[in-house]
């Protein structure tokens, strides 16, 4: 069953927080784990995120129709988008310490998925949270309540940086989306 979103509007998302040296050097070191099993954990993460919010699929029209979880994770397509989204990811954490470099590549996140692929912006804050689910679940040893804090920001971080790609982009009115 999907989950239901309040409306939301992207303008009363959270703001960007600075993520501190320590917290950086939290979320670096966690995800050196986690990239180390990089296909498995972004699967798992796409897995969950189209099992609860399955308007997302319709987005996809290699797996769109598909309702079965293991269906899904044989799916090479499936596969291949979560590797594109672990890089992207990994991108960002390996420079956390460069704003513009961060800033840059959800920059063309942010435009691709406005401009070309025209996914409501609010499935990003759907996605960055199952991204923390899941990395809770699979580490749960290395998310503490600091590392926890540390990620909220690295969600909240990527977020913002997307959202602004879509208004840069011209998507004049976000949607209050009731997912």
């Amino acid at each position: 069953m999907e989950k239901v979103q309040g409306e939301m509007e992207i303008e009363r998302w959270e703001r960007s927080e600075e993520i501190s040296d320590a917290e950086k050097k939290v979320i670096q070191e966690i995800w050196s784990r986690v990239y180390a099993n990089c296909e498995d954990v972004g699967v798992s993460i796409l897995i969950r995120f189209f099992v609860n919010f399955p308007s997302a699929k319709q987005y996809f029209s290699q797996f769109k129709h598909m309702e079965d979880p293991l269906e899904m994770e044989r799916s090479l397509q499936l596969r291949k988008h979560a590797r594109r989204v672990m890089g992207a990811i990994n991108t960002v954490v390996e420079n956390l310490n460069d704003a513009e470099k961060v800033s840059s590549v959800l920059a063309l996140v942010g435009k691709a998925h406005a401009l070309k692929h025209k996914v409501e912006p609010i499935y990003f804050k759907k996605l960055t949270g199952v991204m923390l689910e899941v990395i809770a679940e699979e580490y749960p040893n290395d998310f503490t309540p600091e590392a926890h804090g540390a990620w909220t920001k690295m969600k909240t971080l990527i977020c913002t940086h997307v959202t602004a790609a879509y208004k840069e982009a011209g998507w004049a009115q976000y949607p209050t989306a009731t997912l």
